[in-house]
């Protein structure tokens, strides 16, 4: 059952009473937050879920939300299950401590063999979904999703496909999009970057030929004219920079559908209570302006459950990536 805030006191502590059913030894009742939060961004600056961490924290400190301060911090590797062993280890049963997550991360457990999985923490919430977009230099040769696809068929190999980690949302849409175009995904050659500037750097100085990201990412360097958006990958075409919308995947002529999500966890061992408070914490941002006006303009689709329901969605992701990225060929 969802928990409820019983009520706001005095320096934005909220106060909430679990419902009937915890087992564990803490109190029911408990004063949330009740020093700094700590957000980690499993990834390295500039990507998705480093921008969906500090969106947080700017949202929370300008909606007065909370009385403390709310940190960020970034552990890199492996598709985020690094920062997700050490959310479910190092900060076990401590909910100031709070981790982004995302498909991303899901596919990166199945690629990684991570030990560890969004089984073992405390799901509280999915927050966004995105397009994703692909993206080639501005003196790219290739004007169209069309040419870029036809040079990827006509040699899969001299086509150097750039995106986050291994097994994550950029690898898989790539992976779909060559099965959608009759090329074997074994042979893609895609090159995996812990963090959103880094895939950037890679297109710009020339070692990619594309690049994957979510849309977001790579508006900055869309609107200055620096990279050219082919396609997103969405149901409907979405502004990814140029100031119109770029065309879909499947208006390109490939049958490819498929949008980014991001979330937030809890570390395992927490409490009914202690759950119940972040969750609380959380709705509050969602229904803040300071929240809604920043998914405005960083083009992000409201996705927002929280709970059990979010609770059952990653499980349901768990089941229905392992079998995409199986059939894309990027896992046996």
């Amino acid at each position: 059952m969802r928990k409820t805030a019983a009520a706001f006191v005095a320096g934005l502590v909220l106060t909430v009473t679990a419902a009937c059913g915890d087992t564990t030894n803490k109190a029911d009742t408990v004063e949330y937050p009740t020093r700094t939060l700590q957000i980690m961004a499993p990834a390295g600056a500039g990507g998705g879920w480093d921008i969906t961490a500090r969106t947080m924290q700017k949202a929370l400190k300008d909606g007065n939300l909370v009385s403390g301060g709310v940190e960020v911090t970034n552990v890199t590797g492996a598709a985020g299950t690094v920062g997700l062993a050490q959310l479910a280890t190092k900060h076990k049963g401590d909910p100031h401590q709070l981790m982004i997550t995302g498909l991303v991360m899901v596919g990166g457990i199945v690629t990684n063999k991570s030990a560890i999985d969004l089984g073992q923490t405390t799901p509280i919430a999915t927050l966004t979904a995105e397009d994703e977009v692909i993206v080639v230099p501005a003196a790219s040769p290739h004007k169209t999703l069309k040419d870029l696809v036809e040079a990827f068929k006509a040699d899969p190999a001299a086509v150097k496909w750039g995106g986050g980690s291994a097994g994550g949302t950029d690898q898989i849409l790539v992976g779909l999009l060559a099965k959608a175009a009759g090329v074997d995904p074994k042979k893609m050659k895609y090159i995996a970057y812990s963090g959103g500037g880094e895939t950037k750097a890679g297109l710009l100085s020339g070692d990619l030929t594309a690049a994957v990201s979510g849309a977001s990412e790579f508006k900055d360097l869309v609107a200055a004219g620096k990279v050219r958006a082919l396609a997103v990958s969405g149901a409907k075409g979405v502004d990814a920079g140029a100031g119109s919308p770029a065309p879909t995947i499947k208006e390109s002529g490939y049958d490819v559908e498929l949008m980014n999500w991001r979330g937030i966890v809890a570390p395992p061992g927490i409490s009914a209570g202690e759950k119940a408070a972040v969750i609380a914490l959380v709705d509050r941002l969602h229904g803040s302006s300071q929240w809604k006006d920043a998914m405005k303009q960083l083009g992000w689709t409201d996705f927002y459950r929280s709970g059990d329901e979010a609770a059952a969605f990653y499980d349901s992701e768990a089941k229905r990536i392992r079998s995409v990225l199986v059939e894309a060929g990027v896992v046996s």
